[in-house]
């Protein structure tokens, strides 16, 4: 299994490279398991995916402690770089500079902050409530965390809602410079637009050389290529795309069974029970039972 450290120089690598890391949500360590299998750089430990998993809005209504153990969870199952989506820090800046060693220490290479007011609500909701704390209060929250890391390779991002919340480009600028100061490693610039001419504009003006992310839900145009070519953007990332596939598959599994009053015509179109048994990690206990069951 890769260890932490060397999770967390792999994501470094990544932003620090000519490329574009790829990444993509998971709302259980299952989810993640099938990203990691699929090819992608990294997973997003995804408020949104889990809140959605337990059936409730993402506006902070799960408690910080659950999104913890399902980051550990996700961590000790999969080999690759796990970027945690923590919102707001779940409070303050001493909110923020209590949990940063405990991500640390559950094997998240990177937290993701925003600059909304604490409880949120999720970016992408029509009719939303974009309301962002200062950024001098927000810039504290960065420095927070920056001081509470225990090692210089946890990355910490800074995520501003600036043109989400109707800002415009120069305010977006502003708060993310006022961020990099504070000690951020990156940007996650964000946008629910449904072209990509924001962002585009965004990236292109960008001044600084700390590398930006982007989270293309509401833009799918903007392919990986297109992101790429843009120079400065250093991570993609799929934020809530393992759920909705979930929904998507049992929706239509679901209904078909009732349909025809059986499995009898889902069975083929779904992996073979054996498939999920060893994706459960089947081989290791068998290793264990082995070595080890008298």
């Amino acid at each position: 299994m890769t260890t932490r450290s060397e999770k967390n120089r792999r994501l470094r690598e990544i932003l620090n490279s000519d490329g574009l890391g790829t990444v993509m949500a998971a709302h259980n360590p299952l989810s993640a398991l099938l990203a990691e299998e699929a090819g992608f750089d990294a997973i997003w430990g995804s408020g949104f995916e889990l809140s959605t998993s337990y059936a409730v809005p993402d506006a902070n209504i799960l408690a910080w402690n659950t999104h913890l153990d399902l980051m550990r969870a996700i961590a000790d199952r999969t080999g690759i770089p796990l970027v945690a989506d923590i919102d707001t820090g779940f409070g303050n800046a001493v909110n923020v500079s209590y949990l940063i060693p405990m991500y640390e220490a559950a094997g998240v290479s990177a937290v993701v902050i925003e600059d909304k007011n604490f409880p949120k609500d999720t970016s992408l909701r029509v009719g939303g409530r974009p309301k962002l704390i200062s950024p001098a209060e927000f810039s504290g929250k960065i420095e927070a965390a920056v001081a509470a890391r225990q090692s210089p390779d946890f990355t910490i991002i800074a995520r501003t809602e600036a043109l989400n919340a109707g800002l415009g480009r120069e305010e977006a600028i502003r708060r993310g410079l006022a961020y990099v100061e504070a000690g951020a490693d990156a940007l996650l610039i964000h946008s629910k637009q449904p072209t990509s001419e924001e962002i585009i504009s965004f990236v292109e003006a960008w001044p600084s050389s700390v590398p930006l992310v982007i989270v293309p839900t509401a833009f799918p145009e903007l392919t990986e290529e297109a992101a790429r070519d843009l120079g400065k953007i250093k991570l993609v990332i799929y934020g809530n795309h393992a759920v909705r596939a979930a929904i998507g598959g049992m929706r239509d599994v679901f209904a078909r069974i009732r349909r025809d009053g059986g499995i009898h015509t889902v069975t083929p179109d779904l992996p073979a029970t054996q498939d999920v048994i060893e994706l459960a990690g089947d081989a290791r206990m068998r290793a264990v039972e082995e070595h080890f069951l008298r």
